[in-house]
Protein backbone atom coordinates (compact mmCIF):
# COMPACT_ATOMS: atom_id res chain seq x y z
CA UNK A 1 0.00 0.00 0.00
CA UNK A 2 2.89 2.83 0.86
CA UNK A 3 4.50 1.92 -2.26
CA UNK A 4 1.44 2.40 -4.33
CA UNK A 5 1.14 5.37 -2.37
CA UNK A 6 4.81 6.76 -3.23
CA UNK A 7 4.04 5.64 -7.32
CA UNK A 8 1.31 8.02 -7.33
CA UNK A 9 2.97 10.55 -5.67
CA UNK A 10 5.49 10.44 -7.75
CA UNK A 11 3.35 10.09 -10.95
CA UNK A 12 1.21 13.32 -10.02
CA UNK A 13 5.11 15.34 -9.12
CA UNK A 14 6.26 14.32 -12.87
CA UNK A 15 3.21 15.14 -14.15
CA UNK A 16 3.31 19.05 -12.42
CA UNK A 17 7.23 19.25 -13.48
CA UNK A 18 6.42 18.19 -17.27
CA UNK A 19 3.51 20.83 -17.16
CA UNK A 20 5.57 23.46 -15.34
CA UNK A 21 8.22 22.60 -17.98
CA UNK A 22 6.37 23.43 -20.84
CA UNK A 23 5.59 26.34 -19.78
CA UNK A 24 8.93 27.91 -19.31
CA UNK A 25 10.57 30.39 -21.73
CA UNK A 26 13.11 29.33 -23.89
CA UNK A 27 16.68 30.12 -22.08
CA UNK A 28 18.26 32.79 -24.07
CA UNK A 29 15.65 34.28 -26.55
CA UNK A 30 14.75 37.81 -25.17
CA UNK A 31 10.92 37.82 -24.19
CA UNK A 32 9.61 41.67 -25.32
CA UNK A 33 6.90 42.75 -22.78
CA UNK A 34 5.73 46.42 -22.48
CA UNK A 35 7.67 47.70 -20.02
CA UNK A 36 10.87 47.30 -22.07
CA UNK A 37 9.33 49.29 -24.67
CA UNK A 38 8.40 51.83 -22.09
CA UNK A 39 11.81 51.90 -20.58
CA UNK A 40 13.66 52.36 -23.94
CA UNK A 41 10.99 55.49 -24.98
CA UNK A 42 11.11 56.88 -21.55
CA UNK A 43 14.71 56.57 -20.11
CA UNK A 44 16.88 59.16 -22.21
CA UNK A 45 14.18 61.96 -21.74
CA UNK A 46 12.30 61.24 -18.46
CA UNK A 47 16.19 60.48 -16.64
CA UNK A 48 18.66 62.25 -18.91
CA UNK A 49 20.90 59.02 -19.09
CA UNK A 50 22.57 58.36 -22.08
CA UNK A 51 22.52 54.41 -20.75
CA UNK A 52 19.40 52.89 -20.35
CA UNK A 53 20.80 49.98 -18.09
CA UNK A 54 22.20 52.89 -15.77
CA UNK A 55 18.59 55.10 -15.71
CA UNK A 56 16.51 51.97 -15.02
CA UNK A 57 19.33 51.07 -11.87
CA UNK A 58 19.97 54.45 -9.94
CA UNK A 59 15.97 56.53 -11.25
CA UNK A 60 13.62 53.45 -12.26
CA UNK A 61 14.58 50.71 -9.60
CA UNK A 62 16.35 53.60 -7.22
CA UNK A 63 14.57 52.44 -3.74
CA UNK A 64 15.82 48.48 -4.82
CA UNK A 65 19.26 49.31 -5.33
CA UNK A 66 19.33 51.17 -2.04
CA UNK A 67 17.64 48.05 -0.30
CA UNK A 68 20.28 46.21 -1.71
CA UNK A 69 23.17 48.01 -1.25
CA UNK A 70 21.28 48.19 2.76
CA UNK A 71 21.47 44.25 2.94
CA UNK A 72 24.57 44.07 1.97
CA UNK A 73 26.15 46.45 4.25
CA UNK A 74 24.30 44.64 7.15
CA UNK A 75 26.00 41.65 6.38
CA UNK A 76 29.33 43.37 6.08
CA UNK A 77 28.69 44.76 9.55
CA UNK A 78 27.64 41.63 11.13
CA UNK A 79 30.52 39.94 9.71
CA UNK A 80 33.16 42.13 10.82
CA UNK A 81 31.61 41.74 14.42
CA UNK A 82 31.92 38.30 14.19
CA UNK A 83 35.26 38.27 13.24
CA UNK A 84 36.69 41.06 15.61
CA UNK A 85 38.61 40.31 18.53
CA UNK A 86 37.35 40.63 21.76
CA UNK A 87 37.98 40.83 25.13
CA UNK A 88 39.95 42.37 26.90
CA UNK A 89 43.66 43.65 26.41
CA UNK A 90 46.39 44.01 28.86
Amino acid sequence: MRKAVYLVAVVVLAGLLSGMFGELHVFGVPQATEMDDYFLARAPLDRSAQNVVTSLVFDFRGFDTLGEAGVLFTALCSIGALFREGGKRE
